[in-house]
């Protein structure tokens, strides 16, 4: 297949870019500002494209790609940028890329705030993570929006996964709430804990990915891209504290992310479930990070 992956020099996107350029030929694009970003996406195999949302650039972007993965996102806190490169930057994008089965990696933070709630596909979309990201939840609901038309407008397959808490050892979530435990920083929490969601490995989101593209549908299909377990925020950061042999700190914070936890039914029946266990990715993400850490070997 010819595949292009955007955002790829992020930390979802480059690990299942460089997955996928081992079969496929795989386009990445970028705004690549700086050249060891450009060397470290040609070092994965993928090939690098200039490309910007904000301003609709794609002329380096091939036309027919048999696949779009689409992973970039414009989160600056800036309204007009930000709606700019997320809704109308994807929508010319598509217009561009019209033969292409289409994932979009949109986010469980378009969801409204529910607890402990297993949240489904079906269940209430709000903004989410208004409290830390602005216009992040906003953003990402048009995005997902502005897919959903041009699946039907142009007549693309779509899949749109709502991810939730990726990580591995290249970094995520759990990663810097392991930087913060070694410094000794305080972890930001909110009021309402345990904050609950569904850690997925990076090693997970690969394997997924053919999948995703072949539920691709007109209308789009929608499923959750979460971990099968739930776990609470505060518990994986006990644990990474064991690996580093810290005792994490934590503190109630008024600019926090709340919990999202999901219900995973429909991408069980769909993709199947997660394989990597939360407990023994994050060991190697400690061992891959700081091998000098002895909980981690």
């Amino acid at each position: 297949m010819r595949v292009l992956v955007t955002g790829v020099t992020g930390q979802v996107a480059l690990p299942i870019a460089r997955a996928l350029a081992r079969e496929h030929e795989v386009f990445g694009l970028a705004r690549f500002r700086k050249p060891a970003e450009r060397a470290r996406v040609e070092a994965a195999g993928v090939r690098p494209v200039a490309g910007d949302f904000t301003a609709g650039g794609f002329d380096e972007a091939p036309r027919h790609v048999d696949a779009l993965l689409h992973f970039a996102v414009a989160k600056s806190g800036d309204w007009e940028r930000d709606l700019a490169a997320n809704t109308e930057g994807l929508g010319l994008l598509l217009a561009r890329c019209k033969t292409a089965r289409f994932l979009h990696c949109s986010s469980t933070a378009v969801y409204a705030p529910a607890g402990a709630t297993r949240l489904t596909e079906s269940n209430p979309l709000g903004d989410n993570h208004r409290l830390l990201m602005p216009t992040y939840s906003i953003c990402k609901i048009a995005a997902e929006a502005m897919a959903r038309f041009a699946a039907r407008h142009f007549g693309i397959p779509t899949t749109i996964a709502r991810l939730n808490v990726p990580y591995g050892d290249g970094g995520g979530w759990p990663a810097f709430h392991l930087e913060q435990i070694l410094a000794g920083s305080p972890i930001q929490v909110g009021p309402d804990g345990p904050h609950l969601y569904n850690p997925i490995h990076d090693d997970d989101l690969i394997a997924m990915v053919p999948r995703l593209l072949e539920i691709a549908s007109i209308p789009a299909t929608i499923v959750n891209w979460a971990g099968s377990e739930v776990v609470a925020l505060e518990d994986w950061c006990r644990f990474l504290g064991e690996l580093a042999g810290r005792e994490p700190r934590f503190a109630v914070a008024e600019r926090y992310i709340p919990g999202v936890a999901c219900d995973v039914t429909r991408m069980h029946e769909l993709l199947g479930p997660t394989r990597v266990g939360w407990r023994d990715g994050l060991r190697r993400m400690v061992h891959a990070r700081h091998p000098e850490l002895a909980g981690a070997r």
